[in-house]
């Protein structure tokens, strides 16, 4: 019971100061109001006199002030909340922009069919493998960057585009590279569920229909990669099992044999250069 108390009062302890932080950053950043943002509404009776210590000559006594500020800062300070809020987004949304919108998807699916056709669980490690696939996917994806970054970020940062502008121009390269690497069918298939019958240029395709259609053709192109490296690999662990079994070593587990023969085959066959130029030329 004491160690509960305690630990509700350590708690109420953290969230008083959490609440002192919030309010003194608050109060830090409290803008000065100008006098020339503030306008005056003045209550008069039937006398005429001058307002003492100001340049307006009203009708009336001085009554009680009304004071509106009257300043443009709000709605750039909305704006700047949402500019501020779509940035976090993106950022946010950034490493999942990076894996199925762009080559990293089909390369890291390949990458691990490779290490388990070769039997090695665990070599090369993951990072390696996701090292690997971010610098593939970086080369892969330089002309597209490049196209982004002179099109949509470079105009914005100049101001000569609005942000609406460079998010449309922006994302152009980026459709047009996954519209390449999609196949139809798969077009299809989401334009009918979303309920598309036709159109007349590529373009009309929504964003929303265009990258779950290319997510299902790269998983569709990598394991078809996949399988490819798979069937060399099959055919040494087969007749590796058929030799030990003429042999009468069923006792004897055949990947124990068959991996260092796979290893060498792969050496020989310089596989890594193989696999690796294959798969990045599948993108152009």
């Amino acid at each position: 019971m004491i160690a509960s108390e305690i630990k509700r009062f350590g708690m109420r302890m953290v969230i008083a100061i959490l609440l002192l932080i919030i309010g003194l950053v608050l109060l830090t950043n409290m803008r000065e109001v100008s006098a020339a943002n503030i306008g005056d509404t003045i209550t008069s009776d039937d006398t005429t006199n001058d307002v003492p210590g100001t340049t307006n000559s009203v009708s009336g006594t001085l009554g009680p002030l009304e004071f509106r500020l009257n300043t443009d800062e709000d709605e750039e300070s909305l704006a700047s909340t949402l500019q501020i809020l779509l940035v976090l987004t993106v950022i946010t949304l950034a490493p999942s922009i990076l894996i199925m919108l762009t080559s990293f998807t089909r390369i890291i699916i390949v990458l691990h069919f490779i290490r388990s056709a070769l039997g090695t669980q665990s070599t090369p490690p993951n990072q390696i493998l996701v090292g690997l696939a971010l610098f593939l996917t970086f080369f892969i994806m330089s002309p597209v960057i490049a196209q982004v970054n002179a099109n949509a970020l470079q105009p914005l940062s100049r101001g000569e585009i609005s942000q609406e502008e460079a998010f449309t121009t922006g994302v152009a390269p980026l459709r047009t590279f996954m519209l390449e690497q999609t196949d139809i069918k798969d077009l299809r298939l989401f334009m009918d569920i979303a309920g598309i019958t036709t159109v007349d240029t590529v373009d009309e395709i929504p964003i929303t229909v265009v990258i779950p259609s290319f997510i299902i053709s790269e998983l569709r192109q990598a394991f078809i990669i996949g399988f490819l490296i798979y069937i060399p690999f099959i055919v040494i662990d087969m007749v590796v099992a058929s030799t030990l079994m003429s042999m009468g070593m069923m006792m004897l587990p055949p990947t124990m044999i068959s991996m260092p023969f796979k290893i060498l085959l792969f050496i020989i066959a310089d596989g890594w250069n193989l696999i690796i130029g294959g798969l990045v030329r599948t993108f152009y």
